[in-house]
């Protein structure tokens, strides 16, 4: 495979190892079994973008089994480049968050983790993802969502005011969500939330669960 269809971000390099540390402290608990020590159980990616979070995370986590997903064709690639040789990662599948069915979602899923995507996707992507979230989770599965989110009652950070106004003068559809917007989403799609977790970069960690 050409080294130009690997693509590469920097910004996912840097987040990668502080988000998998939240995963392993709150992905649902897996126990004893047969494969690699632990029960097999599944996550459901949305929008992996270059695959580099899928490759670190299904690296350390083995006894996970992991399917990406992208709405963009041209990013499965990169994406199965960067999982190449891991056992635990499934082919990449073209998914888009804001249809109204998810054929290439693998049934019920025990976690979906989706990274740095509503803020560049127009606002109807949130209740997409939360409806899908609620379609595909098993029963106390865990939606994991991560990236930058406005707080109510909170000062946002110089850096988030900059990259809010760039995402909108981007695309006026585009722009960092209010937190309290996309709960109210979950709520809405049936799903129950902790408190959000506090990530380095001004970024925070959603975790939603379906009862």
């Amino acid at each position: 495979m050409s080294e130009f269809t690997r693509r590469y971000s920097p910004a996912a390099e840097r987040n990668s190892q502080p988000i998998l540390a939240a995963l392993q402290a709150h992905l649902p608990a897996l126990g004893p079994g047969p494969e690699f020590g632990l029960i097999t159980a599944q996550v459901l990616e949305i929008a992996s973008g270059t695959g580099q979070h899928a490759s670190c995370f299904a690296a350390a986590l083995p006894h996970w089994r992991w399917q990406p997903t992208e709405a963009d064709l041209d990013s499965l690639a990169s994406i199965d480049d960067w999982c190449a040789g891991l056992p635990n990662v499934q082919p990449a599948l073209q998914l888009d968050v804001l249809a109204a069915h998810w054929p290439a979602a693998p049934g019920l899923v025990d976690a979906i983790y989706c990274a740095n995507l509503l803020h560049i996707a127009p606002w109807a992507a949130c209740p997409g993802l939360m409806q899908g979230a609620a379609r595909h989770l098993k029963p106390n599965g865990a939606l994991l969502i991560y990236g930058p989110f406005m707080v109510e009652g909170q000062p946002v950070a110089a850096s988030n005011q900059a990259f809010d106004a760039d995402l909108r003068q981007r695309d006026p559809r585009w722009g960092l969500r209010s937190l309290s917007a996309v709960q109210a989403e979950a709520s809405a799609a049936g799903l129950r939330w902790m408190d959000p977790l506090s990530m380095p970069a001004n970024n925070l960690l959603l975790i939603f669960h379906r009862p």
